[in-house]
């Protein structure tokens, strides 16, 4: 039994180690993993080679198959293209095999040593990054060394050896356990690499663990086809075409197993080479026999997988994509672009303010008011993605950048709420008991609603590009704004003490506008906050010139 559960707990180390090194990559490479895939695919063989290169970074081609997802789903990507990234990556998963397949026992305690010395002495930069991920390589080779240890007594038992001998030589059940467990642990790398190693072992005959292989490769494709089920139809197409694929490999290759079996056999004697080598050659052979067929399949999904018409509400959540929670640094940029549709459908709001009180229309103003509906649901829908990205898996400026986002959707969110509270009171004290502004004060609060909406645009800007001369602008227009509002509403005074009728009439509702539109007027240079004080520029009371001035002087030599 204490042995059992030895070879339990390795089995779980490796696969906790797959997981630190592939969470580790996307956290320190995440954004460069994305460039990196976005500009090398010119051609299928460039997609090839860059699926490649990706795969052998994060270890994992599931990893590689979300990023790449995400990119079909919205049209960055072409399928075709997309599919043979996938065939690359299988080959990288392929030949990360092959490296740990050696003895490493010598390399295993230097890593973890290096690593921990590198996460611990500088944790949140990137060297500490790097660490996390060179302990996770040190803990692979160690789980494969305590898989081995593990074993020795177990082969050595009679029971075991008679149970062994009693396996059924079926196929069909190898393909099926191996997908199972690739699924339940997430790493079809982890599943061949104790694959190899029992079978080096002697825990596993080689049909056995030949037929495993090959259930680990399905079990990888139907990852990203249940990773991607609740994803739209577009994303859906690469991770279908990509299960295909190694179903067709398998179909193919089964018939000749003996065969190569023997093959295998002649060519390298020790088991557990035979393994990795087969899996090895089995996805090299999947790339160079379907290379030529992915725009074939990528049309034959397209016909298959036809995307439903859009539903006519706009105000389901644009781009949060499930697929991306997978892979943090794509999610905060998906997250980010939700966050500009907020704003817009604020924008609109806050544009038919003014028509509503020009042209009394209540009409208009109810429509306007229902939008504050979809502001609040894009906010609650934007807030639950955030919360669901692991924040753990972020790198400093990732972290920074979700802070920003959570703070500017809360922005939008209360100014929705502002300009629902302005529409009404201009239904009520305005539109219904039939009274006007004055001239001049339709004038104030004209300007007033321009400055605001030239604020909001360039407050979309700085939530965007996060520049900090565009961000000192949008500071100093809280002053300016604050400025006006004193202003008008001294003008708005002097009206009344000149007995203006009008004036008279909306002087509750006039000072009760100009004083919302400069509460919204805050709330959009809250966004400039984050921007200054990140950037260091930014006191407890106000701004410090020198640094601001040494910062502006920089961006304007960009």
């Amino acid at each position: 039994m204490p042995h059992l559960l030895n070879l339990l707990a390795a089995i779980a180390l490796l696969v906790w180690a797959t997981y630190i090194v592939r969470t580790g990559v996307l956290r320190l490479f995440g954004a460069n993993l994305r460039h990196v895939i976005s500009r090398s695919v010119g051609n299928r063989l460039q997609a090839l080679l860059a699926g490649f290169a990706v795969t052998t970074l994060v270890q994992s081609s599931t990893a590689t198959g979300l990023i790449v997802a995400s990119f079909v789903g919205r049209g960055l990507i072409a399928t075709a293209t997309a599919l043979a990234v996938m065939l690359g990556a299988d080959i990288g998963t392929s030949v990360m095999v092959v490296v740990f397949s050696f003895d490493l026992s010598w390399l295993s305690p230097l890593l973890i040593f290096v690593g921990v010395v590198m996460f611990i002495s500088r944790e949140a930069t990137g060297v500490g990054r790097f660490g996390r991920i060179v302990i996770g390589l040190g803990l692979i080779t160690l789980a494969l060394q305590l898989i081995v240890a593990a074993t020795q007594p177990l082969t050595q038992s009679p029971a075991v050896r008679q149970l062994l001998a009693s396996l059924p030589s079926d196929v069909l059940l190898d393909l099926l356990v191996g997908a199972v467990l690739t699924v339940l642990s997430y790493s079809s790398l982890a599943i061949v690499l104790l694959t190899a190693t029992l079978a080096g072992a002697g825990m596993l005959p080689p049909g056995v663990a030949l037929g495993l292989v090959l259930g680990a490769n399905i079990g990888s494709g139907l990852l990203g086809v249940l990773t991607t089920a609740r994803a739209d139809v577009a994303t859906r197409r690469l991770p279908v075409g990509n299960l295909l694929f190694k179903l067709a490999g398998c179909l193919l290759v089964v018939p000749w197993l003996p065969q190569l079996r023997q093959l295998l056999e002649s060519q390298w004697p020790a088991v557990a080479q035979q393994v990795v080598v087969f899996h090895l050659l089995f996805n090299v052979a999947l790339a160079l026999l379907f290379i030529g067929l992915t725009g074939v399949l990528a049309r034959g999904l397209e016909r298959w997988l036809v995307a439903p018409p859009p539903p006519p509400s706009q105000s389901r959540p644009r781009h949060l994509d499930p697929v991306a929670l997978q892979t943090p640094s794509l999610a905060i940029a998906c997250a980010a672009r939700e966050a500009l549709h907020q704003a817009d459908v604020v924008e609109t709001m806050l544009r038919g303010v003014m028509d509503v009180i020009r042209r009394n229309d209540l009409q208009l103003s109810a429509q306007l008011r229902q939008m504050d509906d979809t502001v609040d649901d894009l906010y609650s829908a934007i807030k639950f993605y955030l919360t669901q990205i692991s924040r753990e898996a972020l790198s400093e400026r990732e972290g920074r950048r979700w802070t920003d986002i959570v703070s500017f959707t809360i922005n939008m969110e209360q100014i929705g709420d502002v300009v629902e509270r302005v529409l009404q009171d201009v239904e009520d004290k305005k539109i219904q008991k039939g009274r006007s502004f004055s001239e001049a004060g339709m004038a104030e609060i004209s300007h007033l609603h321009e400055r605001l909406l030239a604020n909001l645009r360039l407050g979309m800007s700085v939530f965007l590009d996060g520049h900090v001369n565009d961000a000192r602008k949008l500071l100093e227009e809280k002053a300016r704004f604050r400025d006006l509002e004193h202003e008008y509403a001294a003008s708005h005074i002097a009206r009344l003490r000149d007995n203006t009728a009008q004036s008279i009439e909306t002087s509750s509702l006039h000072l009760d506008l100009i004083s919302e539109l400069k509460r919204i007027n805050s709330h959009i240079c809250s966004i400039a906050y984050p921007i200054l004080e990140s950037a260091g520029v930014l006191a407890d009371t106000r701004i410090r010139d020198s640094r601001l001035a040494e910062l502006m002087a920089d961006e304007g030599r960009r």
